[in-house]
């Protein structure tokens, strides 16, 4: 009973996305931003203090794919040349997209037409746990809450590859579940989508060069959508989503 009063006392909860104003809290880390005309020639002390690697430096770049976004890279650097923004639109549809420069970020871009009228009704999305540490895992599980609802746009995780659409994969792929990840592809009916959820699966994150696993999806999968993140903000999850299916332009 305390539940119920609790629910009705919070009231109307779900956010009017994409339309809508959608609340972040003041710590939230989004998209990075690069002011290359701030960096000093030499200076690598933000490319030293990320622990994935994901930045470069002469000129100044950064993988969106490899970041964690921590703060280490904006703490070492006094001239501010990065700094992280509030913006959670970071789905892109090719790795090439995910490499800042300064630049203006090249945001997801839907599908063509045939497979639009396939998928962008109804989406059925298998979930593959290829290492991961659960922080990406638990983000798409949020997608389904009563704030974000994924399923008003009729995207629905299923239990079964033979009943999806396409696999959304997370973890680094470690040894032991690359093979697990080949046969659940493999279960999904053509046409499929390979969506690539968080640092790891992107680039491996911090575990890229380990023995124990790959670096993200393996070269020869094609993936169809990068959400970059650590894990990816279930609004960054929403409107990668809704990008690919162009519901958003």
């Amino acid at each position: 009973m305390r539940r119920l009063w609790e629910r009705l006392r919070q009231g109307y909860r779900t956010i009017a996305f994409p339309k809508g104003q959608s609340e972040l809290p003041p710590r939230f880390r989004g998209r990075p931003a690069l002011h290359p005309s701030r960096c000093q020639a030499g200076c690598r002390g933000c490319a030293d203090a990320c622990p994935t690697a994901a930045i470069k430096t002469d000129p100044l770049r950064l993988d969106l794919g490899a970041c964690l976004f921590c703060p280490a890279c904006a703490a070492a650097c006094d001239q501010g040349a990065i700094s992280f923004t509030n913006d959670f639109r970071l789905a892109a549809r090719t790795r090439g997209d995910l490499l800042l420069s300064g630049r203006e970020m090249r945001l997801a871009a839907a599908l063509d037409r045939k497979m639009r009228r396939i998928f962008g009704r109804s989406l059925k999305l298998r979930q593959v746990s290829a290492g991961g540490c659960n922080a990406c895992e638990a983000d798409l599980n949020v997608t389904g809450i009563v704030v974000y609802d994924i399923g008003r746009f009729g995207i629905q995780f299923v239990a079964s590859p033979r009943h999806a659409d396409g696999v959304v994969v997370t973890g680094p792929i470690t040894v032991n579940m690359a093979l697990a990840l080949r046969e659940t592809l493999a279960a999904v009916p053509e046409p499929k989508l390979v969506i690539a959820a968080g640092a790891c699966a992107i680039s491996g994150g911090p575990f890229a060069g380990s023995s124990t696993c790959g670096d993200g999806i393996p070269a020869d999968i094609p993936v169809d959508l990068y959400l970059p993140g650590c894990p990816p903000h279930p609004l960054t999850i929403l409107d990668g989503l809704l990008r690919l299916l162009g519901r958003i332009e």
